[in-house]
């Protein structure tokens, strides 16, 4: 038999084609499924992280607090809410970290600019003017904010060991109103 008719009978025989596809198909299916995890894991932390920050303002705008110790701030209201609901979603408070920059927010009631707390890396800004107004008169009201940090695994792509911090912030209307 001639090389060619060889090459002929190579060419024309599909033993073998399904392995060479998978092995082509499935490094590529296994890198989707796993951006698809640590996406939906992202997007589970971004959930948890503004609801603390949501529990943290309610908390803060609270006139009283029948869970916390008596004499506490809104701020430290605020922080105690904001690392129970954290660990109730199994993440750590440790981790937090303040904003990059302070949310801004005009003064209630003409005082001077609100500004985050110290010794937080909660922003807990009180008493700051919420948008719109009812009846003419100004709502005043709490504004949590915070980051929190989380770590992709992606193999052979840009986003591998990459770390970012997602940003949670909430408004509550001030309860004394």
């Amino acid at each position: 038999m001639s090389v060619a008719a060889q090459f002929r009978i190579m060419l024309a025989d599909d033993r073998g084609a399904e392995i060479a596809e998978a092995a082509a198909v499935l490094p590529l299916m296994f890198l989707i499924l796993l951006g698809i995890f640590w996406f939906g894991q992202a997007f589970s932390i971004y959930g948890a992280i503004t609801r603390a920050a949501e529990d943290g303002a309610r908390a803060a705008a609270a006139p009283y607090c029948t869970t916390c110790t008596a004499g506490n701030t809104p701020a430290a209201n605020a922080v105690n809410a904001v690392s129970a609901a954290l660990l109730a979603a199994k993440l750590d408070p440790s981790q937090i970290q303040a904003p990059a920059s302070q949310p801004s927010f005009a003064a209630c009631g003409g005082g001077s600019g609100p500004s985050c707390t110290a010794g937080s890396n909660v922003c807990v800004q009180t008493p700051v003017q919420l948008s719109g107004t009812t009846g003419g008169t100004n709502v005043c009201g709490v504004s949590v904010s915070f980051r929190y940090p989380f770590q992709f695994w992606l193999p052979f792509t840009s986003l591998n060991k990459q770390r970012i911090l997602i940003s949670a912030s909430a408004s509550a209307r001030m309860e004394n109103q």
